[in-house]
């Protein structure tokens, strides 16, 4: 896995030898950060279910201002900052391990907002709608966020969303889902106040 353009263009990331993680195929990255290129210059972003860092890396060596790494497992980490360390982007990381519900609260606390969410949990989990619905009641999303879901559960997500959304409907962050796509098992969900990416 590399970095695909930007500062840091090819740098080659390590990887967690892990069942629990599912990296991003190069394909998949790629088209998405094609779909969310517009977004990313001076972007402060998080890359809640971090892994191996490769979509908060991508987003920095694209011109992100900033992201915060959150990964519950220490080896996580330790990787991300690897390649942060190969990727010179260590300046613009804060690095937290634990939870994402303690971490959501954190940065509530810590008055963050984000520009950018990066949704990624690990294989058969169901707290990537739970941590949707954190966001938002914590309201640390600017009004012109955009949060991406990548998801094996398409059908499941897609309907806990539905109902999240329409169970928020008089807030003033009507985040909604704004694209979808599809790459063989992979599938991406974008969802936003504006009408499109």
């Amino acid at each position: 896995m590399r970095v695909i353009s930007g500062s840091a263009k090819g740098t080659k990331i390590n990887t967690i030898d892990s069942t629990l993680t599912r990296p991003t195929l190069d394909r998949v990255k790629e088209s998405m950060f094609n779909i969310i290129q517009t977004k990313i210059r001076d972007s402060v972003v998080l890359d809640l279910f971090a892994g191996s860092g490769a979509l908060g890396i991508e987003s920095l060596s694209r011109g992100a201002k900033s992201c915060v790494f959150c990964d519950s497992n220490i080896k996580a980490i330790k990787t991300i900052n690897q390649n942060l360390l190969k990727t010179h982007l260590l300046e613009k990381s804060l690095l937290l391990n634990m939870d994402y519900k303690k971490c959501l609260q954190k940065l509530y606390d810590d008055s963050f907002k984000f520009d950018i969410v990066f949704i990624d949990p690990p294989y058969k989990s169901d707290i990537a709608v739970k941590a949707i619905k954190q966001l938002i009641e914590l309201r640390i999303l600017n009004f012109d966020s955009l949060i991406i879901l990548e998801t094996d559960e398409i059908i499941r997500d897609e309907m806990e969303i539905d109902i999240l959304l329409n169970s928020n409907e008089k807030s003033d962050y009507s985040i909604r889902i704004i694209d979808k796509r599809k790459y063989g098992r992979a599938n991406l969900l974008f969802l936003g106040m504006d009408e499109e990416i």
